[in-house]
């Protein structure tokens, strides 16, 4: 009897509905190192580790606003806009005749 003739997924549990690379790292992976680069953007290098936070997040989250969210994703995504702002308002602080804010 031919049932499946031979395209059966008894075999091979993952081949059907995942069309994904599983070389890079998953979301939630990216969620946390995104928050990792956050939390040290605030005291060392935060121009370079705000953008690099915000983008993990933003690939963590699914380059999208929609669907569920997970929450080192999310915090990594805000973290690292803040970090982001707070290094560019510092650099124009330091350019400044003053070497001030005010």
């Amino acid at each position: 009897m031919m049932a499946g003739f031979g395209n059966g997924t008894r075999r091979y549990p993952r081949s059907r509905g995942q069309t994904w690379s599983r070389t890079g790292p998953d979301r939630a992976t990216l969620g946390i190192i995104g928050v990792i680069c956050a939390v040290a953007g605030f005291f060392a290098l935060g121009i370079v580790l705000g953008p690099v936070a915000a983008v993990c997040g933003w690939l963590a989250m699914g380059r999208s606003w929609a669907g569920s969210r997970s929450i080192p994703a999310l915090v990594a995504l805000v973290l690292g806009a803040i970090d982001t702002l707070l290094a560019i308002v510092w650099l124009a602080g330091t350019a400044t005749p003053g070497n001030g804010l005010l």
